[in-house]
């Protein structure tokens, strides 16, 4: 942005048509809206470039290993500590959760669905249309998590947001407009092509996400959120103590899941407009907090570091699958993790279930029947869960609906439900190779045991029948061997 521009922007200066991003997860980048913005040699010169302000952010703590450390420095127009001191918000959020503990939630085995929440009606900003449906651990703690959902009809309006809490893992899931009844051969990126769904200015800069893409933004990092196209619900997986990295690739080698090149930062990018009454949200041990300045946090001319908001497009995942028999671990989809110390254990995994070809022989497609000692939340951003075109009819009538979501427990057992059972068992072995097309499922899954939030327990939009889709499974048990009438399932003694 020019100094002509700057000096007569209004806040949140419609985005452009495209925004130009840097590429790449984990890196050390360098970005100035002002050229030479940026000093040379050190972070925090006596006098900065343009007479800007030095700051660091920093993401973890300052002698965490260096492959670990993560932080910014930021060449503002004015720092942010200049600001009234943090009042709490009246009125509270009292939806919005960060301590678990039976005061404020429940433990529950049992299978929970909830179907799609609608927008309100009343004018609902991104903050004010969160809520917690469930979660585990502490952010005092530094040790946890929270699942949040939105529903939102309005943007933020001259005021920004952040969580001191964690990151903040954002997945929408509908903008205005949606059309989910084109061609079933376009990829599914081109549903949305049309609809922005959110425009996200950061200290750092600005992201455009839309639905069938997600977007990150780190614990302290400022953000606020505009809804161009109307309304917008999704969901968010917040997580205390720990970041986001890409999983590790183990003997599938070099590349697979998803590509470093794929995520997208933003470049830098400010306004420096006076902002009378600008207020500042924070989100601290799960309460909100208030503070009053007078000018845009969104005033960062350059900046340069490994701690940034960043989105990536879902579509662009390179799956990995079963070619001969048996199904597939879910954690082969992995987008995303946040670690324990334990190795191969996750706080967080964000796992997606993408288009893709089903192909296995004398298998059982659908995702198998277990009892997991990780604790699993889906949603549906699109089309039907692990089901062809045929079952994804039977799944919509079952209520697993896009902007649904489902929770099963630690070792709380589930699997398909019965139609799809037998549905699929009727086709013996003659199923030919099958491609899930029309399909965007996703799964925050964790090492720790999730209290739900009673707000969620007696949602209206709570799927009371959920369990009645496991209810018509039979016994199909017999005590004659099965007939083979495959060569291939056959011994060399012919068994």
């Amino acid at each position: 942005m020019s100094a002509e521009e700057t000096n007569t922007a209004a806040a949140r200066t419609p985005f452009p048509a495209e925004l130009i991003y840097n590429s790449g997860f984990g890196n050390h980048f360098s970005s100035e809206a002002v050229s030479g913005a940026l000093p040379h040699g050190q972070n925090s010169p006596l006098l900065c470039p343009y007479g800007l302000y030095a700051e660091q952010i920093s993401g973890t703590s300052f002698t965490s290993p260096r492959k670990h450390n993560q932080r910014s420095w930021l060449y503002r127009v004015k720092p942010s500590v200049t600001h009234e001191p943090f009042r709490p918000r009246v009125p509270d959020h009292v939806k919005l959760v960060s301590e678990f503990d039976r005061s404020n939630s429940s433990a529950t085995p049992t299978q929970l669905r909830w179907k799609p929440a609608d927008v309100p009606e009343a004018p609902t900003d991104f903050v004010d249309g969160l809520y917690t449906v469930c979660g585990a651990g502490s952010s005092y703690l530094r040790h946890g998590f929270a699942i949040h959902m939105y529903a939102a009809n309005v943007s933020m309006d001259n005021y920004a947001f952040c969580s001191a809490d964690g990151d903040f893992l954002i997945v929408p899931q509908q903008g205005s407009g949606l059309n989910t009844t084109k061609s079933k051969s376009k990829p599914i990126s081109h549903y949305y092509a049309d609809h922005l769904g959110l425009w996200i200015t950061t200290e750092c800069g600005r992201l455009q996400v839309s639905p069938g893409e997600i977007v990150v933004i780190p614990q302290g990092v400022r953000f606020a959120v505009d809804l161009p196209d109307g309304p917008s619900r999704g969901y968010v997986a917040e997580i205390f103590g720990s970041h986001f990295q890409l999983p590790d690739l183990g003997p599938i080698g070099a590349n697979g899941l998803a590509s470093s090149r794929d995520f997208l930062v933003p470049e830098a990018w400010f306004e420096d407009v006076p902002c009378p009454g600008y207020t500042i949200v924070q989100k601290f041990g799960g309460e909100l907090f208030t503070a009053k300045q007078d000018f845009s946090p969104f005033n960062v001319v350059a900046w340069h570091g490994n701690y940034v908001p960043y989105k990536y497009d879902l579509s662009k995942f390179c799956p990995y699958n079963t070619v001969l028999v048996d199904h597939g671990d879910p954690s082969i989809n992995t987008v995303l993790t946040a670690p324990t110390d334990r190795p191969g254990v996750a706080l967080l995994d964000f796992v997606i279930f993408p288009p893709r070809w089903l192909v296995a022989e004398h298998t059982f497609r659908p995702p198998y029947y277990h009892r997991n000692c990780m604790s699993e939340f889906m949603g549906l951003i699109h089309g039907g869960y692990e089901l062809d075109d045929l079952m994804s009819e039977m799944a919509k009538a079952d209520g697993f609906l896009p902007g649904g979501a489902s929770l099963h427990s630690c070792m709380t057992p589930h699997g398909p439900d019965t139609k799809t059972y037998e549905a699929t068992i009727a086709m013996e072995n003659e199923a030919e190779p099958k491609r899930i097309s029309n399909t965007m499922a996703f799964m925050f899954e964790s090492c720790l045991m999730p209290r739900v939030c009673p707000w969620a327990l007696k949602s209206p939009y709570m799927d009371h029948e959920y369990y009645q889709c496991w209810i018509g499974l039979k016994s199909h048990f017999t005590r004659e061997p099965l007939r083979v009438d495959s060569q291939e399932g056959k011994n060399e003694d012919g068994t």
